[in-house]
């Protein structure tokens, strides 16, 4: 009786705490996603990724943080964990993470500060109107904003499909 259970608890067990896993399977750990997602596809630089958003028809979200900012790697590891948001940028965004900062001006309308996340739609406008919940620094989030992000991620969805 208790061979004949084990394999049903582990099955449970392991379907409990595994990662967020896309749809075509496992993938190789990119070097591009430094930690934030190792299932996702990452753009290489941000022309690239305004490339794909276009072509693809997807919202570009646009990730600034540095290696050694203590802020950036709080956010990195709850951002890594959690599986609505992995979910969600797996299937409807395109994805690109920067440790430094780009030529274009409009990536920091108020500062260039870490972390710091925006939305590009892919008419190439950086959406202004997708914030954070700080006067100060706009784009910023912090471990506890992962629920005002998912909801951000959602409004960039949802403004590209009534919007083109």
């Amino acid at each position: 009786m208790i061979k004949a259970t084990l394999p049903v608890l582990l099955l449970a067990l392991t379907s409990t705490f595994a990662k967020y896993t896309p749809k075509t399977g496992r993938r190789v750990p990119q070097t591009l996603s430094r930690g934030w997602g190792d299932q996702l596809i990452w753009a290489q630089t941000y022309e690239e990724g305004l490339y794909w958003s276009r072509s693809r028809n997807k919202p570009l979200m646009v990730l600034f943080h540095l290696e050694d900012c203590p802020h950036s790697q709080a956010l990195k590891k709850v951002f890594s964990e959690d599986d609505k948001v992995q979910k969600i940028l797996d299937e409807d965004f395109i994805v690109l993470n920067l440790v430094y900062e780009t030529t274009d001006k409009h990536l920091s309308p108020d500062g260039q500060y870490v972390p710091r996340i925006l939305f590009v739609d892919p008419s190439m406008t950086v959406r202004a109107d997708i914030n954070g919940r700080y006067g100060n620094r706009l784009y910023a989030y912090e471990p506890t904003d992962m629920g005002l992000l998912f909801s951000n991620m959602e409004k960039a969805k949802k403004l590209l499909k009534a919007e083109l």
